[in-house]
């Protein structure tokens, strides 16, 4: 980063048209005369957002999500609601019928069942007929609020470099300083975008899908087999197979997508389980695969060590020992 290795640098980056940008401010005589092409110079984007019973965060994901600067005929913005309540389910469906009065192309998807979870919802999410119009995918977890800029700072990436599957970029945490506990996660997150991410992008070394606020094209998961329910990482299964296939990621940290981090033990213990067993159990899965499709060492050795060092990342061990010390600490408000 000292020596100014920048996204914009290492890969081909031009910012939409004059005309075309102001088509996505909704501008549209503007985008008709300046520069020419107007909505037609963008690529059709699907803005997928899975849910599971967020009664106290849909309105923001989808408010963000329906602000996005896109022209309206080339986004389609999909809630995937697998909610188990009733009640969160009226309220989720009112909120996108709500956006469609006001213009906004917002599709409502519910599933009979929940087979395969989150990686089942976005499998299914893809089987839309609309869907064959997209060429990429901007994924948002329920409790993350992308600042409208999103796919104008993103998207290019992929418009202008066909070798890159991913766009990966920060999160940004609002709850940070409410206790410790939160702060302990923010440094060890800051570890994970800034020495694992980061730098594994500066130096064309492979990093993993974070499993929300990121582009995909959508051609580079069809190619890699799509989403796979096998295991509870299904964001790191898609991108190792995806990165065996020879395709890039790329890191944008300068763009950051709001969220919030777990503020208490229960909750940031269950996210900590789900990100250590997924990995070793992805690893007994696919090292013989990772061994195979390798051409040489140095491709095989990040995927590896991805897999294997995935929990130095993840500050629960640290914050268990120091319960274990003094368990009259307090880290909640």
């Amino acid at each position: 980063k000292a020596f100014g290795h920048r996204p914009e640098r290492r890969y081909q980056w031009r910012p939409i048209a004059a005309g075309a940008a102001a088509a996505a401010r909704g501008d549209e005589e503007a985008g008709l005369v300046v520069g020419g092409g107007g909505s037609a110079a963008f690529p059709v984007v699907l803005v997928q957002i899975p849910m599971y019973n967020e009664r106290e965060v849909y309105k923001l994901s989808i408010g963000a999500a329906c602000a996005l600067e896109w022209p309206s005929d080339r986004v389609v913005i999909q809630v995937l609601d697998d909610s188990t309540d009733p009640a969160v389910k009226d309220l989720v469906e009112i909120e996108c019928q709500r956006w469609k009065g006001k213009g906004v192309n917002i599709k409502y998807e519910v599933r009979g069942n929940r087979k395969g979870y989150k990686a089942g919802a976005l499998k299914e999410g893809l089987k839309h007929d609309y869907v064959q119009e997209c060429e990429f995918i901007a994924m948002f977890d329920a409790d993350f609020q992308p600042e409208s800029d999103f796919l104008l700072r993103t998207v290019p990436f992929l418009v202008h470099n066909p070798d890159i599957a991913l766009v990966q970029t920060r999160w940004k945490f609002v709850n940070s300083d409410e206790c410790l506990l939160t702060r302990f996660q923010e440094m060890s997150l800051d570890y994970h975008f800034k020495f694992e991410q980061e730098a594994g992008s500066i130096v064309y070394s492979f990093f993993g899908f974070n499993g929300t606020a990121g582009v995909w094209r959508i051609s580079a998961i069809d190619d890699a087999g799509g989403w796979k329910d096998r295991t509870t990482v299904e964001d790191m299964d898609l991108a190792v197979r995806t990165a065996l296939k020879g395709w890039k990621f790329v890191y944008v940290g300068a763009v950051k997508v709001r969220s919030e981090l777990p503020s208490t033990f229960k909750a940031y213990r269950f996210q900590q389980h789900r990100w250590s067993c997924g990995p070793a159990n992805l690893f007994k899965k696919m090292l013989v695969e990772i061994l195979e499709k390798s051409v040489v060492l140095e491709q095989a050795s990040p995927l590896v060590r991805f897999l294997l060092c995935w929990e130095d990342c993840c500050s629960y061990g640290d914050v268990h020992l120091l319960l274990l010390r003094d368990p009259a600490v307090r880290f909640l408000p």
